[in-house]
């Protein structure tokens, strides 16, 4: 395995991409989704780009990249037509010790993006290591069928039973087991069917009448 595979909080840190068009939309709208302060140059600007940043902390910068650009930032992605360009952000970035992502250019990045299959907090990353993008996203639709919402759903509910769990005192990591029972008993199956009934009956049986949810709570798990 070459890659490294890792999660990046990335909130209020600063990012740079490089491209102004349609791909550097869709970059530059994923690090926003996470919380970053994004700057984007390039001598054209999308139309859709520039409306995003009347909604989102994004600086614009509507000229050709310039290497000082890269200060201050703590990861930049390449996505411009240009390779010329492409080449050289990965260099500078190689010469400032910056994480550098060059789209379609797995020699020229120090880490990948890979695919993401997404419902609330669950998160699911496929990579191919820079093999096959289109193996990537043929993989991302087929699993994002089998992923429905209820995963979402039934990651909150247990989330929130084990902040629960945590606040009276006990460890989640010492009653692992009951968690895992939890799950192997049929919880998501049970989310699935929004059968809020037998959801508190596993609850009390495994936690206790403390853990119970109400209907209101279950609304907004969904």
């Amino acid at each position: 395995m070459r890659y490294y595979p890792v999660n990046l909080d990335i909130r209020d840190q600063k990012c740079l991409v490089v491209g102004g068009g349609a791909v550097g939309k869709r970059k530059l709208a994923r690090l926003v989704e996470c919380g970053a302060r994004v700057t984007v140059v390039d001598q054209a600007i999308s139309d859709e780009i520039k409306a995003l940043s009347g909604r989102h902390p994004i600086e614009i910068k509507e000229r050709n990249y310039k290497s000082s650009d890269l200060e201050g930032m703590f990861l930049v992605v390449g996505a411009t037509d240009n390779d010329e360009v492409n080449s050289r952000v990965s260099k500078d970035a190689a010469k400032e010790g910056i994480c550098c992502n060059i789209v379609d250019r797995p020699k020229e990045c120090t880490f990948v993006l890979p695919s993401v299959v997404k419902q609330g907090d669950l998160v699911i990353t496929i990579s191919t290591s820079g093999k096959s993008p289109a193996f990537a996203k043929w993989l991302r639709r087929n699993m994002s069928k089998d992923f429905g919402p209820e995963y979402g759903a039934c990651l909150d509910l247990i989330g929130s039973v084990r902040q629960k769990f945590m606040r009276q005192g006990k460890s989640p990591e010492a009653d692992k087991h009951l968690f895992e029972q939890l799950i192997d008993e049929g919880i998501l199956e049970l989310v699935r069917q929004k059968n809020v009934k037998e959801v508190n009956a596993l609850l009390k049986r495994l936690f206790g009448e403390t853990f119970l949810i109400e209907e209101d709570d279950w609304n907004s798990h969904e």
